[in-house]
């Protein structure tokens, strides 16, 4: 790309970083009214106003919105259509301590950064001036950098474009994606109203080093997918004096812990690719008070990235493995029970264990034979007092709903039940399977191949990082998204997704992003050269081959 573009990417880069926007502040939607200006001062939305608008996120108490921009190329009547995304808000500044009032201000950063210490790798990267530094600058306002030039470049010559660029610039992608699931709604409506062919949905979110040394650059063609299994347990209390006559549900729970953490095992590999294992991301019992009685019950859920498992399977390899531990629990408590007995000089008796482990689904299906007709209106009602509280985890809700179904149930025997907590991410696999596929593939090699750089680019199957990019599609085999709706307690109520346009969508998608180092650290940077330079002219030349 041409220097005099690159500087200006750089330029509205610095711009957006001034204005903080963490996630769930206010500042989200002062950071999409400045997009939103920003665009409004390109001729082409001065002279297409109705082009250029934003997208509430539905019943956000903050009022959250994201800003779409529009392109129609005057060339012929192609309705042909690339959607671009990316993603205006941050994590927090609290990281950066006494310097989170210069986060936000990446030249003043640079200087206050050269006094303190840093790891030898930053302050080389630090002098060198190479890099930008500062909160959002990396993940990812660079990003929206580019497509918001690129738009500036291409609406100065709308005569020549054929086809049409759709430009989401989103919130809330760090937590809920709340701006992009209200975008993909408005994405359908656009395509109904103006009749618009959706070719691809291309995402500028970061790129980093994959491993210490690292100096290939990579596009990726397709994404990474996220689900959470999650793991009610219910033990049997009992005092701690006479501990043997209960179960531990904290004992089963780290034996799952145990069992799938870290665990290559559950890793997904496709064409060489393979997910990283599943890791914990809560365990803990829910008991409320201190007491010297056991935990009843206790809750365990897992991060599980997925280049192909799906919902249905995934939850199939749980309710395996919640089995196997609960047997191995038992097992191991027999066997210190009959220890114990040995030096205690006491009787033995087998414990009156019996493993078993349900799925949610199942567990509805056992209650609602139980409890009769008003079974869905009870847990539909409980659900939607939950929404009333506002200072509860998501996740909680989901643990909350299963609670309250066991506690409806007469039987209270220990059991493993096993669902899912939200939020729930597809992947996304482009094999070039189909016409649309095929195409991407090939203007991402063309692309690739025309781009005059120093760098190695490498294009890799999936996107290794969670993002907005994996509600541009959604599976269509039947069973695959039941089983995930199913067994997610409360879905509709405390947790949606728009499933149906996902499915209608479903698009290829690409990122090309910016490189550079540390994203979510005070030592966040962006490296200048590949992203103002190389990174918008891949970009550029992906998006008008798909147009061509």
């Amino acid at each position: 790309m041409a220097l005099d573009l690159a500087k200006k990417i750089e330029n509205i880069a610095l711009e957006l970083t001034s204005q903080f926007s963490v996630l769930d502040t206010k500042d989200e939607v002062i950071m999409a009214e400045k997009v939103y200006t920003m665009l409004s001062n390109i001729k082409y939305f001065q002279d297409h106003p109705e082009n250029l608008y934003y997208v509430d996120v539905t019943g956000d108490t903050l009022g959250r919105k994201s800003v779409i921009a529009l392109l129609e190329g005057m060339r012929d009547d192609s309705n042909k259509t690339v959607i671009t995304i990316g993603h205006m808000d941050t994590v927090g500044i609290s990281d950066y301590g006494p310097l989170a009032p210069y986060a936000n201000q990446p030249l003043v950063l640079a200087e206050k950064l050269k006094e303190i210490d840093l790891p030898e790798d930053v302050r080389r990267d630090l002098a060198s001036g190479d890099y930008l530094f500062g909160r959002g600058i990396f993940d990812m306002k660079s990003g929206d950098a580019i497509l918001m030039a690129l738009l500036e470049k291409i609406s100065e010559d709308i005569e020549n474009l054929s086809g049409n660029i759709i430009f989401g610039a989103v919130c809330d992608e760090e937590g809920n994606s709340g701006g992009m699931l209200n975008l993909v709604n408005e994405l359908c409506r656009l395509q109904e109203e103006r009749h618009y062919e959706y070719l691809a949905l291309l995402d500028t979110d970061y790129m980093t080093e994959e491993y210490t040394g690292d100096e290939n650059k990579y596009i990726y063609i397709g994404t990474v997918g996220k689900l959470m299994p999650t793991f009610y347990i219910v033990g049997k209390e009992t005092h701690v004096g006479e501990s043997f006559k209960g179960i531990d549900p904290n004992m089963i729970a780290a034996e799952i812990t145990r069992r799938i953490d870290l665990n290559p095992e559950f890793c997904d590999v496709v064409e060489g690719e393979v997910t990283l294992p599943p890791v914990s991301l809560k365990q803990r019992d829910l008991k409320s008070e201190y007491s010297v009685q056991i935990a009843k019950t206790a809750c365990v859920f897992f991060n599980y990235a997925t280049h192909s498992s799906t919902p249905d399977q995934v939850l199939e390899k749980m309710v395996r493995v919640g089995q196997e531990c609960f047997t191995s629990v038992v097992e191991t408590l027999n066997q210190r029970y009959e220890h114990f007995c040995r030096l205690a000089n006491r009787p033995h008796t087998t414990l009156p264990w019996t493993p078993r482990t349900m799925t949610y689904q199942e567990l509805c299906k056992v209650v609602r034979e139980e409890v009769g007709e008003s079974f869905d209106t009870l847990v539909q009602t409980y659900a939607q007092e939950l929404m009333k509280e506002e200072n509860i985890d998501a996740r909680d809700r989901n643990t909350r709903i299963v609670e309250y179904i066991h506690n409806l149930w007469s039987d209270k025997d220990p059991v493993v039940i096993v669902y899912f907590s939200q939020p729930y991410y597809p992947h996304i696999y482009v094999e070039g399977s189909d016409a649309r596929e095929k195409a991407l593939l090939e203007a991402v090699e063309q692309a690739i191949q025309t781009t005059k750089t120093d760098y190695k680019i490498i294009s890799k199957k999936f996107f290794p990082y969670i993002s907005d990019l994996s509600y541009g599609a959604a599976p269509k085999e039947e069973g695959i998204i039941e089983a995930f709706m199913d067994n997610m307690p409360g879905y509709g109520i405390v947790y949606n997704l728009p499933m149906k346009q996902m499915q209608h969508l479903d698009l290829p998608v690409l990122d090309i992003g910016c490189f550079g180092k540390d994203a979510h650290k005070f030592t966040e940077r962006v490296e200048k050269k590949y992203s103002y330079e190389a990174a918008p002219e891949l970009v550029y030349k992906t998006i008008m081959g798909l147009l061509k």
